[in-house]
């Protein structure tokens, strides 16, 4: 009889607070709850921090400054607390660039390594015990309703990690659905496809942004060149309206343009091992052909090379958590605010599916996400962060970005810590109570 057997020793660990996952959120939920006294540990399965950031290459920290109208306007921050200590963090390395006009807003571009380095700095001061290369693979589940830990897969070995209170900061809402929670995926199982971001080098980033101008959203001259010569004309370039971005490295720019579709065409869903599999093939094999395109039509890029792209593809949208709250799509367009309000956006809804991405703006305003989005509907001892929330499906394409991801964690660190060390149900902890730690903390949300 065929046994599956493993007989390296058994890793077991222990914790106030666990955090699955290292990117934005979870990065932030660990920090801030190991600062308020919790043992806190972070399982992250790749050997760096920074989730889509990072590992996808996103390389901007959207969502931290107003939209308007006023194309003469600065950029106004309107996202503070643990965002803050970040970017400061980033800016001390030299590894944040100044704001650069995207639309009717702004962002900043980063670099992916000095996150990296950012990240292990801001988690050792703060002890927390991080285990890099660590997968989980399951939920440990008490009478059917109590999250006590999870298990995982180590080179070391299989490990045990017990905690009082677990933060799914995983991204795609495992901890939730391997403990059989309500969950749900996209809409009517629909996601925004996934897209390979990567890096061009060579550049003479003068000359492209003097023919191109300062926004980094393309205009219509360059749409208009990828439909001319990209249909039957020896390119295969499936979107049109394209990202390029001038970074913290001379001669380089970050490019997000791909459009990363199955072959049947559908939208990729890297929930399923498949379609993952199938999303890192197309967006490689999409990257040399936009990088063949600059290289023979833009101004600036005739030298350009490809330096790296996402050590995988970047993830808008795969499952999520069935929350006591659910951030509605008219929430966003509202500007709606909320008692228990622990986060605020400025950031648009973005809808990435057909040639030309759907932006729709909220002008001059911000709107607020709810702390029950990050309760679950049902499980004790467990708490989400990040694009993982409980949102609709245009909702969460406005608050899945980074800045909003980095609030997320800062405001569920603060409850995850209170779980912990005073014995209170998730559930029972009052979103206003948790606000005024924020704002204590700089968040600014009044």
């Amino acid at each position: 009889m065929t046994q599956s057997l493993d007989w390296r020793a058994q890793l077991a660990l222990d914790a106030d607070v666990l955090v699955v996952g290292g990117g934005a959120s979870g990065l932030a939920a660990a920090v801030v709850a190991a600062r308020q006294g919790a043992k806190v540990v972070v399982l992250e399965r790749y050997g760096f921090c920074g989730g889509g950031a990072v590992a996808g290459l996103s390389g901007t920290l959207c969502g931290m400054y107003a939209a308007t109208d006023n194309r003469v306007a600065q950029p106004l921050q309107m996202v503070h607390g643990f965002l803050d200590e970040f970017v400061a963090a980033m800016e001390y390395r030299g590894g944040l660039a100044e704001p650069v006009r995207y639309g009717k807003t702004f962002t900043r571009v980063h670099d992916p390594l000095v996150w990296r380095e950012a990240a292990d700095a801001l988690l050792m001061e703060a002890g927390v015990q991080v285990v890099y290369h660590t997968t989980v693979v399951g939920a440990l589940v008490e009478g059917g309703e109590r999250i006590e830990g999870v298990t995982a897969y180590t080179k070391e070995g299989p490990a045990t990690i017990r905690a009082k209170v677990t933060v799914d900061a995983s991204g795609d809402a495992d901890v939730v659905a391997m403990a059989g929670f309500p969950s749900f995926v996209g809409q009517d199982g629909r996601v925004q496809n996934p897209t390979m971001i990567f890096r061009l080098m060579g550049v003479d980033t003068a000359r492209f942004l003097a023919t191109y101008g300062e926004d980094t959203i393309m205009g219509e001259e360059v749409s208009a060149l990828i439909r001319e010569k990209g249909a039957g004309n020896g390119y295969d370039l499936p979107r049109a309206k394209i990202w390029l971005f001038p970074t913290t490295r001379p001669g380089e720019l970050l490019c997000n343009c791909t459009r990363v579709i199955g072959a049947d065409g559908r939208e990729l869903n890297p929930l399923f091992a498949r379609d993952f599999t199938e999303a890192e093939i197309e967006g490689r094999r999409q990257v040399r052909e936009y990088a063949r395109f600059f290289r023979d039509h833009l101004a600036g890029c005739e030298a350009s090379f490809v330096n790296d792209t996402g050590v995988q593809v970047g993830v808008r949208q795969t499952r999520q958590a069935k929350g006591i709250t659910t951030l509605r799509n008219a929430d966003i367009l509202a500007g709606a605010k909320f008692r228990d309000g622990i986060a605020r956006s400025p950031w648009p809804i973005e809808l990435h599916s057909g040639a030309k991405p759907r932006v729709e703006w909220l002008l001059d305003d911000v709107y607020e996400i709810p702390y029950g989005c990050f309760v679950p509907e049902r499980g004790q001892g467990l708490l989400t962060a990040g694009r993982c929330l409980s949102a609709e499906h245009e909702a969460v394409a406005s608050a899945r970005v980074t800045a909003q991801c980095f609030s997320y964690g800062h405001a569920i660190g603060h409850a995850a810590a209170l779980a912990a060390l005073e014995g209170i149900a998730p559930r029972d902890i009052d979103g206003a109570d948790l606000r005024a730690l924020l704002n204590r903390d700089g968040a600014r949300l009044d």
